[in-house]
C-alpha cells in the first residue's frame, strides 16, 4: 500500500471499515505497555486477533517499582521484545518545566500531571515503531477518557499513515471482571481483582486516582489511597522555610543546592507530601465530552507554581503579563486535549519561553499544614523599585500630581457619557 493510500485508509474510511482494514493488514504492532490489567489482556488479544508480532514498550517517567519484572511477564504473555525507556528527563525538562514557566492550569485546578505525561511516551513509541518497521502502534486508554485522544494524536501528528489499534473501542469485554477472567483462563498473573476500588496511574509529577469509589461526587476520597502526602492533619507540626532558585523560569537549587531536573521533582514531592500539599479533588470536563471526577497528588509542582508566580510579579512586565495570562486557559486546554504536537501550540511554547528570559532569582516561602506562602523574593531583573513605590520621600522619583492628569484623561469616556 503506498503511503497515499494508507492515508487515505487511516482518515476517509468509515470506523467500521477502518478496523476491518486493520484486521487484515497488520503485522507488527507496538504496544504502551505497562504490566497491569488491560495491557497484559491487550498484549494477548491483538496476537490473537491479528496474528501480528507485538513488540512491548513500556516508558519509565516515574511510576517506580511498577516497572520490576516486566520483561520476563511480557515475553511471557507473547512479547517478541520488550523496550523499556527512560524518559524521566525529558518529561521533567521540556514537558513538565514547559507547564511551570506558563503557570498551566486547567479548569482553574488541575496541574496536568497525566495529560503532560502522555505525548512524551507516544512520541517515543513511535520512534519505536519507525525502528521496528512496525506498521500500527497501539494503547490501553478506554473509550471514554481523554488518554485515547492525547496518545493518537500524537501518533498522527508524527506520522501520519500509522494505524492504531485501541483494544477497549472494538474487544468483546465490557469491563475489569471480564479481563480478570481472560487472563486468569490463559494463565497471565494479574494483581488486579475485581474488588479494587479505583484506579491509579503515577508519574514523577503526580498521582492520579479515579474510578470505582471516586465516581460518586459526593463521597469523600478514604485517607488510604494517598500515596505521596500527608493529610494536612498528619503533616508536620513545624513549619519548613526554603529559598527556591530559577533560572530563565526553570527551578535549579533548593536552599543554595543545585539539583538536576529529575532530582528537583522527586525533592520537592518528599517535602511538599511531608506538609500534606498537593492534593486536588474536582470534577472535570473531559475531552469527549463527559464530567469525571478525578484526584490527584501534585505536591512539587505545586509548590513550585506558588514560587514561580511570585517570581514573575517582580521580574515580568505588566503587559507581558497580561498577554501569557489571556492565553493561558488556552495553552491548558491545548495540553489536556492532547494538542502538545500542534501547530498553534507551537507558537504558544515559544511565547512562553520569551516571557521567561527575565523570570530568574530566589524566593523565599514556607510550607505548613497542606499551605505554601510566599516569604520572599528577589531578582536582579527585579521591576520592583522601592524609591518610586514608598510612601516616604521618594526623592523626585515619581511625580504624583502626573496622576491628575492620567485620571482625567481616563475619566473622558465616562464623562463623555453624561454630558449635553
Amino acid at each position: 500500500m503506498s503511503r497515499k493510500e494508507s492515508f487515505f485508509t487511516a482518515y476517509c474510511l468509515p470506523p467500521t471499515a477502518h478496523y476491518k482494514t486493520m484486521e487484515k493488514k497488520i503485522n507488527k504492532v507496538v504496544l504502551a505497555y505497562s504490566g497491569g490489567l488491560d495491557t497484559s489482556a491487550m498484549l494477548l488479544w491483538i496476537k490473537e486477533k491479528y496474528g501480528a508480532e507485538v513488540v512491548c514498550f513500556c516508558a519509565d517517567v516515574g511510576q517506580g517499582d511498577e516497572l520490576d519484572g516486566l520483561e520476563e511477564k511480557a515475553l511471557k504473555t507473547g512479547a517478541s521484545k520488550l523496550y523499556v525507556e527512560d524518559l524521566r528527563e525529558e518529561f521533567v525538562k521540556e514537558f513538565v518545566w514547559t507547564a511551570v514557566k506558563a503557570n498551566a492550569l486547567y479548569e482553574g485546578v488541575y496541574l496536568l500531571g497525566t495529560s503532560l505525561a502522555r505525548p512524551v511516551i507516544a512520541r517515543k513509541q513511535i520512534e519505536i515503531a519507525q525502528k521496528e518497521g512496525a506498521d500500527a502502534v497501539a494503547h490501553g486508554a478506554t473509550g471514554k477518557g481523554n488518554d485515547q485522544v492525547r496518545f493518537e494524536l500524537t501518533y498522527y501528528a508524527l506520522q501520519p499513515d500509522i494505524k492504531v489499534v485501541a483494544p477497549w473501542r472494538h474487544w468483546e469485554f465490557k469491563g475489569r471482571a471480564d479481563l480478570i477472567a481472560y487472563c486468569a483462563e490463559h494463565g497471565i498473573n494479574v494483581t488486579a481483582t475485581a474488588e479494587k476500588p479505583y484506579s491509579m496511574d503515577r508519574n514523577l509529577m503526580h498521582i492520579s486516582y479515579e474510578g470505582g469509589i471516586l465516581e460518586d461526587p459526593w463521597a469523600a476520597p478514604p485517607e488510604d489511597i494517598f500515596l505521596l502526602t500527608k493529610s494536612p492533619e498528619k503533616a508536620s507540626d513545624a513549619a519548613e522555610e526554603m529559598i527556591l532558585t530559577f533560572e530563565k523560569g526553570e527551578p535549579v537549587a533548593i536552599n543554595g543546592e543545585k539539583y538536576g531536573a529529575v532530582d528537583m521533582l522527586a525533592k520537592l514531592n518528599y517535602i511538599g507530601g511531608e506538609h500534606g500539599i498537593g492534593r486536588v479533588d474536582l470534577v472535570e470536563n473531559r475531552f469527549v465530552g463527559m464530567k469525571s471526577r478525578g484526584v490527584y497528588e501534585t505536591p512539587g509542582v505545586t509548590i513550585l507554581q506558588a514560587a514561580h508566580r511570585a517570581l514573575e510579579s517582580i521580574t515580568m512586565d505588566r503587559e507581558v503579563m497580561r498577554l501569557r495570562d489571556s492565553l493561558g486557559v488556552k495553552f491548558a486546554e491545548s495540553i489536556y486535549y492532547g494538542f502538545w504536537f500542534a501547530p498553534e501550540f507551537e507558537i504558544l511554547r515559544s511565547m512562553i519561553d520569551q516571557t521567561q528570559e527575565t523570570v530568574s532569582g530566589d524566593v523565599r516561602l514556607k510550607l505548613y499544614k497542606g499551605n505554601v506562602t510566599i516569604l520572599g523574593r528577589k531578582s536582579l531583573n527585579s521591576l520592583y523599585k522601592e524609591r518610586v513605590v514608598t510612601f516616604e520621600d521618594d526623592a523626585g522619583a515619581y511625580n504624583q500630581l502626573d496622576a491628575e492628569g492620567f485620571i482625567r484623561l481616563q475619566s473622558l469616556r465616562l464623562r463623555l457619557r453624561k454630558m449635553d
